[in-house]
């Protein structure tokens, strides 16, 4: 058996998946197969994931059922204890899976391991920054909510998790169409705690035709109203969620979604939202779509203002 299942899951990617596996196969350390699951694709996906000859690929299709439906597949079919995720679109350093071997061997009673993550939108690279203290390329273990409250530590490029994980935690709610990730992380971090490592090793592409940015529809989002009942006796979740209502209640303002907004700024303690934050939740429409397209032209002169910050 191999040591890792790197499992990717997809849809019409035909112009970025070449890029993502060789990423892959550059991997210093070898040990891995790839769990590929082709989710009814339209483009020419199928032919650039062909072009690769390497047994420690393994290729699977299917009729199209989603990204949290697809993913679900691919991981029922990975042979390996420990589930790497990574998107079709998105890359890894050749010392990705060195590091997170690393982890496992330092860390063996623990079962979710990530490691710090850059990303890249708009022509420009940034560091992702994360609410821990963490000190050279020290590992330490983690409270997901807690360590999460700026960047997420834990993203479908840069975690890896014994498969025992998804199993017990349920895998990908596959009604969400965007942040069903996120809600993957909420159960799992409700559970376990996360081994992360500080050292970059992989990194996130935002693309303009990404499924995050063409989801128009709060129905389609993930409103984390199953963990609401946990939040009394956890701060730290409390305000995880009331970050991503913010974000919720932005997209609905923008959105011109008045019940919506409502629904989710309700809920929201007021305090654990920074000054900027309450100040944008105050501004309409118009001046909001605005300030999205400063953010843009900031972030194309190497200027990143994060969601959460």
């Amino acid at each position: 058996m191999p040591k890792f299942s790197v499992v990717i899951s997809v849809f019409n990617k035909d112009k970025y998946i070449a890029e993502t596996l060789k990423s892959v196969l550059a991997q210093t350390f070898t040990d891995f197969e790839v769990v590929i699951l082709n989710d009814g694709s339209t483009d020419n996906s199928e032919a650039e994931i062909a072009k690769f000859d390497d047994p420690r690929i393994r290729y699977f299709s299917q009729h199209n059922q989603g990204a949290g439906a697809a993913r679900n597949a691919a991981i029922a079919k990975a042979r390996a204890e420990y589930i790497a995720l990574l998107d079709a679109d998105d890359h890894w350093y050749p010392y990705y899976l060195e590091e997170q071997n690393r982890l496992i061997t330092e860390f063996p009673a623990q079962s979710v391991f990530a490691t710090a993550t850059e990303l890249k939108r708009n022509g420009k690279t940034f560091k992702n920054s994360y609410s821990i203290k963490t000190i050279a390329a020290n590992a330490v273990v983690v409270d997901y909510f807690e360590a999460s409250q700026l960047d997420s530590v834990l993203l479908s490029i840069s975690t890896v998790v014994k498969k025992k994980v998804l199993q017990e935690v349920g895998g990908y709610d596959p009604a969400i169409r965007s942040g069903e990730d996120t809600d993957l992380y909420v159960r799992i971090g409700l559970k376990y705690k996360v081994v992360f490592s500080p050292k970059v090793c992989a990194t996130y592409i935002v693309r303009k035709n990404s499924l995050f940015q063409s989801v128009n529809k709060i129905t389609d989002k993930a409103t984390f109203e199953p963990y609401e009942k946990h939040e009394k006796d956890h701060p730290a979740l409390k305000k995880f969620l009331d970050l991503n209502r913010y974000s919720l209640c932005i997209f609905a303002k923008m959105q011109g979604d008045k019940k919506a907004f409502e629904k989710f700024y309700q809920k929201i303690d007021k305090d654990n939202l920074s000054k900027k934050q309450q100040f944008l939740l105050r501004q309409n429409k118009t001046i909001l779509k605005y300030l999205s397209k400063t953010k843009n032209s900031l972030e194309k002169l190497g200027l990143r203002l994060g969601t959460f910050k």
